[in-house]
């Protein structure tokens, strides 16, 4: 995880205090239109740093526990533990008890407790209903000081199957999922704490004892190595008295060393080629080593990474896209950590061609900055891009959390990005200049040439071949390990009081509820909206009735390149003017292609709507399609076709369309088609969609932000002509029926997991029983504790993650199961879904039926609490033809069902009899053993 990126995305305007209860703020730039929102830090007895922040406008409250451990602090031969522990940490304590604190937060209305590590730090964070604020702090205490003792060998062994899922997931299954491990062996020596990944190896992690781990949480999870951060709607002085009594008898530990910076240099560069059985299409990563976190020097590096590729008249852009056309995409990064870090490039040629060929024109891209610097106005534009990350991090509690703990860990003053801001906002257009030639020009690199399987001559000439670890799948190698926790036997922890009583709730929220209002503008928009001064930020959308069932099963991808084209230029501006007239407003439009709508989607300081919504509407009416613009974008789709034949969950979706809708329909193709439909499309179809779709009297503005409600019906009404007629619908193709299941598997040689997606037809969003589905389903595939999760993943071992869901709008509707299962369980798996869906409705009990209520309810307090909440609220209400007060219906709905009403949803729509199943995965070791479990089995090859 990059996390500069997390500071970007977080960039929040804070105001220090000392380790005191009363706030000492620092005192404001005078320049800055950032919200100074006030903490309080403290320290307990035992090292324990504590940070509160207030924040009324919702009845929330979160919590995240911050400890000072990543990768980086892993020793030789124990790699992976900072990340296991992550797991651990959630599954069991002596008084909440094994899985009790995601029972906890579920039962409570929590949106799930989650958590991540990196290579310096791992945090593990909840938000829940304000009420609840002792309950979180009383269980977040209990994983640092009750947990251990719950831990043995079996526990162990058991978590070390999900996180050995979650390597095979997202590395060992994905193209170019190796490239970041080589990238580490070959830039910081053996020793260095940068040299292994975060996840570890999977031999480290079969050698982990109980004893390893005791050692581990012994060393690094005392209370001087972490900060606990609450904020939300809460009173500080009780929030203050409840966390020392909670963890203030935890015991100080020993006081570890101070990092100490561990930059790396390189005498000569390195070349790696690597045959990746994924990869359809070559890929070329160059990193340079860089500075560490914070240093000087990080905040230029950061501009100028993101000025080499950001934009059109970006250097890499304008050389390797539009001039030599070698490629339809460059990637840059930077990833600076606590003791070093690293600068990214990245870019792929077109399918069969050879990287060696990219080398002259990356030459040349740097000659460009090199020959012409950054200019004044895109270095301006970055910065205006970070005053915008700041309001959007400042919806979130959570959010303000994790950031407050990072800057606490990392520099010892949760205000610090006062000082961030400060020192991004001082860069200067030499400073970028000067970084370039101090850390890029002529300096030694690492590069890694991926390539497709047997096609070793695409890398760079002279490049070794690296050394990867691939896992080998044995069948039955990996048997299940049991574990009772009834049984589990340990010396409990003493405590000055009784820790094993849950606390009560608090006093009593109001749940807000959000006033809706609707209009129409002159020009015959229809509006939706809701207004919320928290932040001065709007963020908007248009749906037109201009979605991929417009499109011809031909020509599938016309929709979604005609969204892509209206980016691509509009009225007097070409490509790279309009993205820096919007860069300079500090706003974003994009334009996204689902099966019914292509959607304008904006967002926007408030003070300068007027000027994006002129921005929107020469996209809308005055697009440029230009000529030179649609051939690039037409190759870039091109090349994404070839790409994603790579992907597992890719081909699952292929063929899960083509089932689901059979007939001559653009729905039947994933995407946007093969490479050669995509080659068919000519712009004369774009413009031609364009004039008979994108329709407004098809178009519904959905605006949720600081705005007068006269001002959205001035402003937006000046988009288009005035409806004139009406556009005819055009109904989309009924889903396939499904009255057996069969078997559908696509082969993937020596793939090391099987992608499963299983799909049925059900209810539309419309129907009055589909609040009661979406219900049911909640325990049973909604959320992480549901039964699929905790069977497959806690109990099993056979999946990092498994879900199901009943997913509708008011046309059509499904229930569907997916997850990724290692591939020597494919069969055990798919029996252990079948069951558990089949029993789930049927053998509900009432107390299961009225926890699943509680927790629903509850639950409303967090879907409202952001602009982006509140806009997806509007939406499902606009796009569906839904009421004003649709959450209130549906929980009416939800608290009436009964448990006969529970087994006549669940036997009529979750019926593991009646599905679609694809499975992607290796045919050789599995697909005989799948016929063991009495379907038709079709080949999809």
């Amino acid at each position: 995880m990059k996390k500069r990126a997390l500071l970007f995305a977080s960039v929040i305007a804070l105001a220090a205090c000392e380790t005191t209860s009363v706030p000492n703020l620092k005192a404001a730039d005078a320049s800055s239109s950032l919200p100074q929102l006030e903490f309080e830090k403290f320290t307990l007895d035992n090292g324990l740093d504590v940070i509160l922040h207030v924040d009324r406008s919702d009845p929330i409250v979160a919590i995240n526990l911050a400890a000072h451990v990543g990768s980086a602090r892993e020793e030789a031969g124990k790699t992976g533990f900072a990340h296991l522990f992550e797991h651990l940490l959630f599954l069991d304590s002596e008084n909440l008890g094994y899985g009790g604190l995601d029972v906890m937060n579920t039962r409570i209305g929590g949106e799930g407790t989650n958590g991540f590590t990196t290579n310096d730090m791992t945090q593990y964070f909840q938000a829940v209903p304000a009420d609840a604020l002792e309950k979180v702090i009383w269980a977040e205490a209990d994983k640092l000081g009750w947990f251990i003792n719950t831990v043995n060998q079996n526990v162990i062994d058991r978590e070390k199957q999900v996180v050995k899922n979650e390597k095979r997931q997202r590395v060992d299954n994905e193209a170019y999922g190796h490239n970041f491990y080589i990238i580490g062996k070959a830039l910081y020596p053996v020793g260095h704490p940068y040299n292994h990944t975060v996840i570890g190896s999977l031999e480290d992690l079969d050698n982990a004892t109980l004893q390893d781990t005791k050692d581990f949480f012994a060393k690094w999870y005392t209370p001087q190595n972490v900060t606990v951060t609450i904020t939300g709607d809460f009173d500080p002085a009780e929030a203050r008295t409840l966390v020392e009594r909670y963890f203030g008898e935890i015991p100080a530990g020993d006081v570890q060393p101070e990092r100490v910076i561990a930059p790396v240099t390189l005498t000569e560069s390195k070349m790696f080629v690597h045959e990746d059985s994924f990869a359809k299409v070559p890929q070329l990563s160059m990193v340079w080593p860089a500075v560490a976190e914070y240093h000087t020097d990080s905040y230029a590096l950061e501009v100028l990474m993101t000025y080499l590729s950001d934009g059109k008249r970006a250097p890499f852009n304008e050389v390797m896209i539009d001039e030599e056309q070698l490629t339809t995409g460059v990637g840059t990064f930077t990833y600076f950590k606590e003791l070093a870090g690293e600068v990214y490039l990245f870019v792929s040629p077109k399918a069969g061609e050879d990287i060696d060929d990219l080398i002259p024109a990356i030459t040349a891209s740097f000659a460009r900055f090199e020959a012409n610097g950054i200019p004044e106005d895109a270095l301006e534009r970055i910065k205006t891009d970070a005053e915008v990350s700041v309001y959007d991090e400042v919806q979130s509690a959570l959010g303000k959390a994790i950031a407050l703990a990072e800057y606490n860990l990392f520099r010892n003053d949760p205000g610090y990005l006062d000082d961030d801001i400060a020192a991004l906002r001082a860069v200067t257009a030499a400073d970028v200049m000067d970084v370039y030639h101090r850390y890029i020009k002529d300096k030694p690199f690492i590069s890694t040439s991926f390539v497709p399987k047997g096609e070793l001559e695409l890398g760079l000439d002279g490049a070794a071949t690296a050394t990867v670890v691939e896992e080998v799948v044995v069948q039955g190698a990996e048997a299940d390990v049991p574990y009772n926790p009834d049984a589990r036997i340990y010396e409990p922890t003493a405590s000055a009081f009784d820790r094993t009583v849950e606390p009560d709730f608090g006093a009593p929220y109001t749940l807000p509820v959000p006033a809706i209002w609707t209009a129409e503008a002159g020009n015959g928009l229809e509006i939706v909206g809701i207004q919320s001064v928290e932040v001065p930020l709007i963020e908007f959308s248009i749906d037109f009735d201009a979605g991929k069932n417009r499109a011809t099963a031909a020509k599938p991808g016309v929709a979604t390149m005609m969204g892509d084209l209206l980016m691509k230029g509009s009225g007097s501006l070409d490509t790279a003017s309009f993205q820096e007239a919007l860069g300079n407003l500090g706003s974003t439009i994009n334009v996204s292609t689902s099966n019914r709508f292509t959607t304008v989607r904006g967002k926007t300081l408030a003070r300068n709507l007027d000027a994006t919504v002129a921005l929107v509407n020469d996209m809308i009416n005055t697009p440029a399609f230009d000529a030179t613009e649609f051939e690039t974008l037409r190759e870039s789709y091109a090349q994404s076709a070839v790409a994603q034949q790579a992907n597992p969950n890719f081909l699952a979706s292929q063929a899960e369309a083509r089932l689901t809708y059979p007939g001559d329909s653009a729905l039947s193709v994933a995407g946007a088609g093969t490479e050669d439909q995509v080659r068919a499309i000519t712009l004369e179809d774009l413009k031609a969609f364009h004039t008979n779709y994108m329709d407004l009297s098809t178009a519904t503005l959905n605006i949720v932000g600081d705005y007068q409600e006269s001002d959205v019906l001035s402003v937006f009404g000046t988009i288009g002509d005035p409806v004139d007629g009406e556009l005819a619908d055009k109904p989309r193709p009924a889903m396939a029926p499904v009255d057996y299941t069969t078997i559908y598997f696509y082969d993937v040689p020596d793939a090391k997991q099987s992608v499963i997606r299983m799909t049925r037809p059900a209810l539309t969003s419309v129907d009055p029983d589909y609040a009661r589905l979406d219900a049911l389903n909640f325990p049973l595939g909604g959320i992480y504790t549901s039964k699929l999760m905790t069977e497959l993943r806690v109990n099993k071992g056979y999946t990092y993650g498994i879900g199901s869901g009943a997913n509708a709008d008011k046309d059509s509707g499904s229930f569907l199961v997916r997850t990724s299962v290692r591939t020597n369980a494919t069969k055990e798996s798919l029996e252990l879904i079948r069951d558990i869906v089949a029993e789930h409705g049927r053998n509900m009990t009432e107390s299961e039926l009225a926890e699943m209520k509680e927790s629903l309810m509850r639950g409303q307090a967090l879907k409202t609490e952001t602009l982006g909440d509140k806009l997806g609220l509007i939406q499902d209400i606009s796009r569906n033809d839904l009421p004003a007060d649709i959450r209130a219906q549906e929980m009416a709905r939800v608290q009436s069902m009964t448990l006969a009403d529970a087994k006549v949803l669940s036997d009529a729509h979750m019926r593991p009899d009646a599905m679609r199943i694809v499975v992607v995965g290796d045919a050789a070791s599995q697909k005989a053993r799948l016929a063991d479990l009495g379907y038709t089995i079709v080949d999809l090859n």
